[in-house]
């Protein structure tokens, strides 16, 4: 794709992941030249593989859902639902202290309200863009199924869902006698559930994004494959130069790239304490279980999803950064979970993979513009909620690039919190 010979676009957004193609797709139908640059190709990294939920109702911020509780016990088994590489824990302490400092009781109110107004507008913005966009067949409204092991850990979660009472959020706990109803095959270890009925998932991510994209080309977007080296100011625009040797300049530049996000902000003065979620899955084919809707394991930090493309095993966190190598022995030993939970489950045949998930101590995403800037804009950090939030987020950008007013207050989301 030539961008002309001068090497100009209207606006740049730097990152082909749900979360930049779902901004294109916006800004694409308001009538802007939307150019969108990334090094592999759209959503071909973790918006390919994540575990394809539109988790409307998942309004906790990840430092109330019981997890700081959970911390010291998960980090002594190396391959449980939290894992820090040791050599990893010092730069990692900055970060973690932050997460604490979320999770404070003084704290809890702004991040829960901030998170459920994000989410309230997601549900609306998926929906349309699902409609405009000839999508909605990709969407399935099963529910989900959320499993505990015990009863305590069943009474340990109920606070969480009195807090979604104040939102609106419809669900339904069950006993042992009627989990079968929602799923058969389940383990008789597993005492309790809880069924959501809004929960929604998509048949598969990676060709749902794909399908959004080309919506966003038939409005005008283009697609450059470059790997982006560094975005920098020039006079009254952005200049963005490319690792092939290519420099662009823009007149707006859009920043959805994910995990690598907060190394472009600092070009702009904002230093962001995103960290990386290095989450695992297994796919296996559509034959190995018979799985009616996305079963949760929270206490266990994995989920199980039906997808088109097969059956998804999936979850965890490893915060581990970006340059180590995968540790598939994290995918192995979800799949032994999986297998006892759900005992005719058959793990042959499965696919492997692991993606990075850009998190922010207080589970709130970056959406707004740049320090001291007014053409530049930050679209990132949602963690393990990219798709979720990828329709709102979208609206929320074009609203930016438009100077209009956002549907929802962004000051909760904006990079200068920190």
């Amino acid at each position: 794709m030539s961008v002309g010979s001068s090497g100009e676009v209207e606006v740049a957004i730097i990152g082909a992941g749900i979360v930049g193609i779902c901004a294109a797709a916006h800004l694409a139908e308001a009538g802007l030249k939307v150019t969108v640059f990334d090094r592999t190709g759209i959503c071909e990294e973790t918006s390919s593989g994540n575990a394809a939920a539109l988790a409307f109702s998942d309004v906790l911020p990840l430092a109330h859902k019981g997890m700081l509780a959970q911390v010291p016990k998960w980090l002594l088994d190396p391959l449980g639902p939290l894992a820090i590489p040791p050599a990893y824990f010092p730069k990692l302490m900055p970060w973690l202290y932050r997460f604490w400092r979320a999770g404070a009781a003084g704290n809890y109110e702004g991040g829960l309200v901030a998170q459920a107004s994000l989410m309230k507008l997601a549900e609306t913005a998926w929906a349309g863009l699902m409609q405009r966009s000839g999508t909605k067949s990709m969407l399935r409204e099963d529910g989900s199924l959320e499993l505990y092991e015990s009863e305590q850990e069943f009474r340990d979660s109920l606070p969480g869902w009195a807090a979604r009472d104040r939102f609106g959020i419809g669900y339904r706990h069950l006993e042992k006698d009627e989990l079968a109803a929602y799923q058969p095959g389940l383990s008789p270890d597993l005492v309790r559930g809880t069924f959501v009925p809004g929960w929604k998932t998509v048949s598969d991510p990676k060709l749902l994004g794909k399908a959004i994209w080309r919506y966003a080309e038939k409005h005008g977007a283009k697609f450059v494959q470059g790997d982006v080296a560094l975005a920098v100011p020039s006079r009254d625009r952005i200049a963005i130069q490319l690792k092939q040797g290519r420099t662009i300049l823009a007149d707006k530049l859009v920043i959805a790239a994910g995990a690598w996000s907060h190394l472009l902000a600092r070009q702009f003065g904002d230093r962001i304490p995103l960290e990386t979620e290095r989450g695992y899955n297994t796919t296996l084919p559509a034959t190995a279980f018979d799985l009616k809707r996305q079963l949760i394991f929270s206490h266990q930090g994995f989920v199980v999803t039906p997808l088109e493309t097969g059956i998804r095993v999936g979850g965890a966190v490893e915060l581990g950064g970006l340059n180590r190598p995968p540790n598939f022995a994290r995918s192995k030993a979800m799949m032994k979970k999986a297998q006892k939970f759900m005992p005719g489950l058959d793990p042959s045949g499965g696919r492997e993979w692991m993606g990075y998930r850009p998190s922010l101590p207080d589970s709130l995403p970056v959406i707004g513009r740049a320090r001291g800037r007014d053409n530049v804009f930050y679209a990132f950090g949602h963690g393990h909620l990219g798709l979720t939030q990828s329709a709102a987020t979208g609206a929320l950008i074009r609203d930016l690039v438009l100077r209009q007013a956002p549907e929802i207050d962004l000051s909760p989301f904006s990079a200068q919190r920190f």
